[in-house]
Formats: structure tokens, sequence, C-alpha cells
């Protein structure tokens, strides 16, 4: 008598159950964040120096959507409209996009202590924005001209690309990405940018010189809805293309080489997450200024969690990113009121610490 072969539907069952298990779980998981980021939001409009209850802000947006005039009447409503609303909104958008650039770093790197902060491209981004305040300033002294807001984005973007480039082509040789010579560079491409940027602090004028300490400082305090509708066009595309990776960099986990054989276009994902990167830094630095560690906390914590599958990170990465800095906002406004303290001060104290137990817990990452 013989055995009957396993039927392949049955052998694969529990593998399947086991993809459609994780995918409810990743669906739940982006779910209850989106949830949270909501309700972190209503709340984080009424904090400030003017306290506004979650009810009243939650009444008076919903009567802005419904175009209900009768209740947008009052202090309140113009704080929350014109002030609070525009803060709110883009520490989500630059919050989302520097700590999914984070998690496209560590995929690309292959390590997670990669960082736009930590190897060096917000502070290029940073350089070209101060080159573009100090130099544009003075290149316009003679007319009656005013340097556009647009200017800082484009300014920034081509810094954080150069830098990510020349990080790029510092580390790697002969196909292979050194994790030690990326750090390494990092720190210098950073001490050179500083050091740049406190030449143009030394030109600059009082005026100028105020604009500067904002960019090193960092903060939401300059929001308004001009810089938000220059920066969201920016942002919000590059957070819907960035999934769009999730497969390649889920391949470069195995190696460069193993992921070609796979039949993913290595060096198209390459250059496509160092541009988005360079794109998302250098908005986010152009209209907050210089603001660490959340690429690297956000990320770490979300792969602690759900794993190292980038079809989950990524997003997650982008809300758990936003609903950081919009608590670190909160934070910032609340703690010396009624002045506020620059939010890269806040998130440094976070992200310091979370940086040096990473680095105690994963000492074997580093090769010397």
């Amino acid at each position: 008598m013989t055995l009957a072969a396993p039927s392949p539907t049955m052998a694969s069952s529990p593998l399947t159950t086991l993809i459609a298990g994780r995918r409810r779980t990743g669906l739940l998981a982006v779910a209850g964040l989106g949830l949270a980021c909501l309700l972190l939001t209503v709340v984080a409009i009424g904090q400030g120096a003017i306290s506004i209850a979650p009810g009243r802000v939650a009444e008076i947006l919903m009567a802005r959507l419904s175009g209900d005039t009768t209740l947008l009447e009052g202090r309140d409503v113009l704080v929350v409209l014109n002030i609070r609303l525009p803060r709110v909104l883009l520490g989500l958008l630059v919050g989302a996009g520097l700590a999914v650039s984070g998690a496209l770093m560590q995929g690309l790197f292959r390590n997670p202590l990669a960082d736009p902060g930590l190897v060096g491209v917000s502070s290029g981004a940073a350089l070209a924005a101060a080159t573009t305040i100090v130099l544009g300033d003075r290149l316009l002294a003679g007319t009656m001209m005013k340097l556009p807001f647009a200017a800082l984005p484009a300014g920034a973007f081509c810094g954080g690309l150069i830098s990510t480039l020349a990080l790029y082509l510092i580390a790697t040789r002969g196909g292979r990405t050194s994790v030690a010579t990326m750090l390494l560079a990092g720190v210098a491409l950073g001490a050179l940018a500083g050091a740049l940027t406190g030449l143009l602090a030394f030109m600059s004028d009082d005026r100028q010189l105020r604009d500067l300490t904002f960019w090193s400082l960092g903060s939401l305090g300059g929001a308004s809805w001009t810089k938000l509708t220059v920066v969201a066009p920016i942002i919000l595309p590059l957070l819907l293309l960035m999934p769009l990776l999730a497969r390649g960099l889920n391949g470069l986990m195995l190696g460069e080489a193993e992921a070609y054989h796979l039949g993913i276009p290595v060096q198209r994902i390459k250059a496509l997450a160092i541009l988005l990167v360079a794109l998302a830094v250098g908005a986010s630095v152009a209209t907050a200024g210089l603001i660490g560690f959340v690429g690297i906390v956000v990320p770490h914590l979300i792969r602690l969690c759900v794993g190292p599958d980038h079809r989950l990170l990524l997003p997650l990465s982008a809300l758990g990113g936003a609903m950081l800095l919009v608590g670190a906002d909160i934070v910032a406004r609340l703690i010396v009121v009624p002045a506020e303290l620059p939010i890269g001060i806040v998130t440094a104290t976070i992200g310091a610490p979370f940086f040096l137990w990473l680095l105690l817990r994963r000492t074997s990452l580093i090769d010397v």
C-alpha cells in the first residue's frame, strides 16, 4: 500500500497562516499608531502658553472642515488655526521625514547605527541653508528683492545630497560598504560642515546670526501656512514613495551580491534611497533646523517591536517619528512657559542616552 503524498495546500498552510497573521498584526499596528498620532495631534494643538481643552480643539477643527463659521469666533480660534495647527502639521511632516530617512539609511548601510544626523547629512544640509541665508542676503542687498523661502529647501537639499553622496563614495570600496568608515567619515563631514557654518556665523550680521542660531538648535516656532505649503509638496510625495523601496531594502539585508542575484536593481535602489533621504532631510532642515536622533531612535524601536521587514518598518517609522517630534514639541513649549525651549535640545536629551545604550548593546556591529 502506497501512502498519498501530502497536499501542497496542506504543506503550505502553516506558512500561509503565519504570513497572514503577520500581515494582520502589521495592519493593526499601523492603524493603532495612526489613531494614537491623531489623538496626540489634537492634544498638541491645545498645549502652550494659552491652554485649550482637547474638546474645544476638536470642535474648532470640525467646524473649520464643515464650514460652520458660527463656532469660529474668539481668541482660541485664532490660536488653533493660525498658530498651533500649522506648527503641529509641520512637526508631523518633519518627524515622519526624518524617521523614514533614518530607516532608509539603516537599510542602505545594513546597520541600525546609521542616521542622517550622525553621519553628517543634516550638517551638510544646514551648511547649505546657512550659505543660502548669508550669501543670498548679500547678493540681494542692493536690490528690493527678498530671498524667497523656496530657496532654503532647494539649498538644503543640495547640501544634503552632496553630503550623502560623499559619505557613500568614501565608505564604499569594491561594492562593499564599511560601517566603521561610514561612521568616521560622517563625523568628519559633520565637523567640517560645522566649522564652515561657524565661519558663516562669523561673517553674518545680527539678523542673519539669529537665523543661524535657529538652524543650529532646531525649532518649530517659525511654522506658518506659507512654509507648510512649500514643504508639504516635498515631504508628502517622499513618504508615499519610500515604501516602494521596501522589497529592495529587504533584499539588501542579505548582502548586495545576494540581492543582485534575486533580481533586485541594487544600484537603482541605492540611488533612489540617497535622493529621497537628501530631499527629506533638506526640506526638514530648511524649515525646522537641526533636529537630531529622530532618525535613529524611532526606526530602532520599531524594529525591536515588529522586526526588520521594511514593508512595516517604513510606515510605522513615519508614524512614530511624527509622534516623537510632536511630543517633543509639547515638552519644548511647556517646560519653560511662557518661553519656548528649542526642540533640538529635547530630542538630543532623549536620543543621546538611547544612542549610548545602543552602542553598548550592539558594539559587535561596528567593524574596527
